[in-house]
């Protein structure tokens, strides 16, 4: 008994997700899916950015407008680009064939990527591309060691570099910001100054948006999940009451 009681228990918990690189620390977040000014930044880059080459097969423009608190004409009119409808579903152009020829394979679908890897996971890894010229695209990245994607947010970031050897570079320690100047303290990467549009806290706070919205294209139904459940307990709670009085009273004269 006590064996199928632990497994039980084992089943049920949370598996904590391994990043890809294994030893590299991610850098911690909490997704706020309340702030909808946050989600709103997040879904801009996303179909400036992202959308280009991956697809969000699993959500759709007006679902995401009115989850976010966006009009959906100035979504249709602002944030969709191509000759598709509000109603219809997050897809790019990229034919998979094209795909597969410029990246060696197609860009995988973002809608389910923050269930699949983590927000921490996504979180560090866009901000840990650095240059490296013996890729095909000129970069590399910590978390995910050779990627085929270019990268593609380097403007707002500016040009990364790499000071430390591959074994240091797998085990660096997590990236801080110093307090007095702004700075990104990292024991490998550093960004030549000069090379991007935005400051550290200014893109940390892009990265953050578009982690957000992934999260959010992930759980879309998860807040009224939430408001459904808290509803749920409460009527459970208040059917118990009577339910128990009812025992009473059927078991009285038993007793």
């Amino acid at each position: 008994m006590k064996k199928y009681l632990f497994a039980l228990i084992v089943a049920v918990l949370p598996v904590p997700a391994m990043a890809a690189g294994a030893g590299v620390p991610l850098d911690h977040i909490e997704v706020d899916l309340e702030n909808k000014a946050s989600l709103q930044r997040g879904m801009a880059t996303f179909v400036n950015r992202c959308l280009g080459c991956h697809s969000a097969d699993y959500q759709r423009y007006q679902r995401a407008a009115t989850d976010l608190e966006m009009p959906p004409e100035l979504v249709q009119e602002y944030m969709i680009f191509g000759d598709q409808k509000v109603g219809e579903q997050m897809k790019n152009a990229m034919s998979k064939e094209d795909a597969a020829n410029w990246f060696g394979n197609p860009p995988p679908d973002l809608s389910l990527e923050a269930r699949l890897r983590g927000p921490d996971w996504i979180y560090t890894y866009l901000r840990s591309f650095y240059q490296d010229s013996s890729r095909p695209w000129g970069v590399n990245n910590v978390v995910f060691k050779d990627v085929g994607m270019p990268n593609v947010l380097e403007d707002l970031q500016g040009v990364q570099v790499n000071h430390c050897t591959p074994e240091e570079l797998l085990h660096q320690g997590k990236t801080e910001i110093d307090p007095l100047t702004g700075d990104r303290m990292s024991q490998c990467l550093t960004v030549v100054e000069g090379t991007g549009k935005q400051s550290v806290e200014e893109f940390d706070q892009t990265i953050y948006d578009l982690t957000n919205f992934l999260a959010y294209m992930g759980e879309p139904y998860r807040l009224e999940s939430e408001r459904l459940g808290t509803k749920v307990l409460i009527f459970l709670a208040i059917f118990f009451v009577f339910a128990f009085a009812l025992k009473k009273e059927y078991w009285k004269d038993i007793h």
